[in-house]
């Protein structure tokens, strides 16, 4: 591994409930040892994750995956994706 390069972590999102009303996607993540549980109210732009232990390596990144994928994730979905950190 080259010495700029930081390692990756695959990050696993489970939608637990969606509300396009409420303008809310609940549900947890998981990311070697750490999991946490999220509520993003994407009409505010805001995402709230919880336990707050390991909340700073995962907030930005699930983010930008939610961001990125809100129209295709579905309640009992699987989905996952890269964190570029140390965990």
């Amino acid at each position: 591994m080259s010495a700029n390069r930081l390692p990756e972590t695959i990050a696993h999102v489970r939608i637990t409930h969606q509300s396009w009303n409420q303008g809310k996607i609940e549900g947890e993540v998981r990311a070697n040892q750490f999991e946490w549980q999220f509520q993003w109210c994407f009409k505010q732009g805001s995402l709230l994750v919880q336990p707050s232990l390991g909340r700073a390596l995962i907030q930005e990144p699930l983010g930008r995956f939610l961001e990125k994928c809100d129209y295709q994730l579905e309640p009992g979905g699987d989905y996952s994706f890269t964190i570029r950190a140390q965990f």
